[in-house]
Formats: structure tokens, sequence, C-alpha cells
């Protein structure tokens, strides 16, 4: 197959059996089959329909900052956006492809005296990814500010969906049931004050500096908020603030976070979640719910 992928996937960029670890926030992760990286939809649309064609599979991955990618790797194709990344004003909106960086993309706003996008400036990942799983902080959420979006379906075809038609909920939306792929995204937002939103977004990312554990490896919020709750009280109230299982643990900073502290593994993770989740379910009778995407093979 691989020549078969050279010979007819010419010019794009793509790697074999690379390791997935080089590529994800939590620094785990095996090795990939095929790793594509079009420079544009003309190529994003070949892989698929490729793949499609030979029945590989085929997944999209941003800049995989809220996932945990397992030890035995992922079958078939995965695709990086990070070549589709323009970004681009339009009076008081914003059009951004897929993989640009979601944090630049706030940037942008600000840089043009738009509000609305100040929730974001220091979420990690590509506004696709921020589509897909409504990416939020702060009171504001992507569902508060999409116009629409288009996407590319699973049989390869190119649509525009309304926001409302993208039936977001808390950290969901239906392109986690529909197998679509964001491949930009439309954002309407406010004139405002420079220097105040400037000033907003300096104020939002040293509260995120302060709380969470940047400076190790992480997949971002493991849990969703229980409703009346905060899954990072909760695990603390259990005890486990600091608990270690392998190289990975629960941050001392932020018990809603993990930390990939001593060459951790994805299964390292995963018993980690497992545990957190019984404990905290013995010791407070709720259940918690894994906000973290788990893609995969375990070696198991």
């Amino acid at each position: 197959m691989k020549e078969k992928i050279k010979q007819t996937l010419t010019e794009i960029d793509i790697r074999f059996d690379e390791p997935l670890k080089d590529y994800t926030y939590t620094k785990v992760g095996g090795k990939v089959d095929y790793l594509a990286f079009p420079r544009n939809r003309y190529e994003l649309v070949r892989i698929v329909e490729f793949a499609n064609q030979e029945q590989i599979p085929w997944m999209v991955l941003g800049n995989s900052s809220n996932i945990i990618v397992r030890d035995g790797g992922i079958r078939g194709f995965v695709i990086r956006m990070d070549k589709l990344n323009s970004i681009t004003v339009s009076g008081y909106t914003i059009e951004a492809e897929a993989g640009a960086n979601l944090i630049q993309t706030t940037q942008v706003a600000a840089h043009h005296s738009l509000s609305g996008f100040e929730f974001a400036c220091g979420i990690p990942g590509s506004v696709g990814g921020a589509v897909f799983m409504n990416a939020g902080a702060y009171g504001g959420e992507i569902a508060h500010i999409l116009v629409s979006a288009q996407i590319l379906t699973p049989k390869g075809y190119v649509e525009t969906l309304d926001a409302r038609d993208l039936t977001f909920g808390y950290r969901s939306s239906i392109l986690q049931e529909n197998g679509a792929i964001v491949l930009s995204a439309k954002f309407a937002l406010k004139p405002g004050n420079h220097t105040a939103i400037k000033q907003e977004m300096e104020r939002l990312t040293h509260l995120r500096e302060l709380k969470q554990p940047l400076e190790y490896p992480s997949c971002g919020s493991v849990f969703k908020r229980p409703m009346g709750h905060f899954a990072g009280q909760l695990i603390m109230e259990a005890g486990l603030k600091g608990h270690r299982i392998g190289g990975v643990e629960v941050s001392e900073k932020h018990a809603g976070f993990m930390v990939n502290v001593a060459n951790g593994t994805a299964q390292d993770y995963e018993d980690l979640i497992a545990y957190v989740i019984e404990t905290v379910a013995t010791h407070s009778g709720i259940t918690l719910e894994r906000e973290v995407r788990i893609l995969g093979d375990s070696l198991k």
C-alpha cells in the first residue's frame, strides 16, 4: 500500500509509521500508518477520496491538545490540518481555516479591535478542533460567536452548515457523531476598544498561567464540569492531588489536569483517569465524565 500511496498521492507530504507522540500535547502516542499534511483543500479531498476508495480508515487531528493517542498508535491515515491555516477579517467577521491556531485567531481579532473572542485567548488547539468540541473558557464558548462552518462529509463532499445545524452542547457538537470535519469557520464579533480587549486577554492569560500546569505536557482539562460542581475540586476533596500512576500524575497546581512528569505513557493516562473516576465516585457519589478524547489502539 505504501507504494500505491506514493504513486497516487504524489507531491502530498505523507509520512509513514510516524510516532504520534511527537505531535501531541501529552507527548504520548504510538505510530500512525500514514500521517498526511495537505497544503490545501484539493490535497485534503484527494487523500479522503483515496482512503475511501481503498477502504482505509482516516481521521483528522487538529493540533492534538485535548486528546490522548494510545500507545498502539492509529491505523490508516491521520490528517493534520496545520497547513490550512489562513485567517481573514471582513468587517466584524473573522473566517479561519481549520488548521489555524485558535490563540493566534484571537490575537488577529484583538489587532482589529474586535471583541467576543477574548475567552479563547489561552486555549491551545486549532480552530477546527475548537468547533468540533465547542471549546470554551471563562464563560465563553465557540457556539456564542460562530456563524457557520464549512465541512467535509465522510464521503468527501463540501457543505456549509449554520451554527444552529451544528447542535452545540457543552463541549459537544454534531460533528462528534456524523464524522464530518471542519474546513473553515466564520465568527461574528463586535467592534470594541483595542486597549480594553488586550487588557481582558492579558487578565485571562494571567489567570490561566496562575491556575494551570502549563509547564508540563498535558491533555488539557480531563473531565467535563459536573452539574453544580467543579471536577478539580471533587478530585482534590477525594485526596488525589499529586496521585501518580507511572509517569502521569494529577497536577498539584490544578487537580482537573493530568500532567506527564516522567515519560508517561497513554496507558498511564488511561489508568489514572479510571482510578480518579472510581475514587471520586466512591468519595462524593458523583461520576466524572471524560472531556478528553482517547484514540487509537492500546498495546494490551
